[in-house]
């Protein structure tokens, strides 16, 4: 029986995993390419620069906190959101660029 129950736990783990989506939001022109993105618990975020000059992508929401570092053109940096809740997502270098991420259950 103790083989069955942990079987069983491992294909839900598995299977809720199989769930999780990805999505992309670019830096471009100083600028993300959404200003509001929704994804579920458990969904990854890649972040890709596709600007000549750097960025550091951040955020200090109460849903999320995460500061990804500057990367350069090319370079992209994945955050995966694991509770409900806006993300307000900022660059610490270009004050101007700002988007949400709304995290769903």
């Amino acid at each position: 029986m103790k083989k069955l129950a942990i079987f069983v736990i491992i294909g839900a783990s598995i299977a809720g995993a199989a769930y999780a989506a990805e999505h992309v939001v670019e830096q471009k022109g100083k600028a993300f390419t959404v200003k509001q993105i929704k994804v579920k618990v458990g969904d990854t975020v890649d972040f890709k620069n596709a600007d000549p000059f750097n960025h550091n992508v951040f955020s200090l929401s109460d849903a999320k906190t995460f500061d990804l570092g500057s990367y350069p053109q090319g370079g992209s940096k994945k955050v995966t959101f694991d509770k409900p809740g806006t993300v307000e997502v900022e660059c610490a270098i270009h004050p101007e660029m700002k988007m949400n991420v709304e995290v769903a259950k």
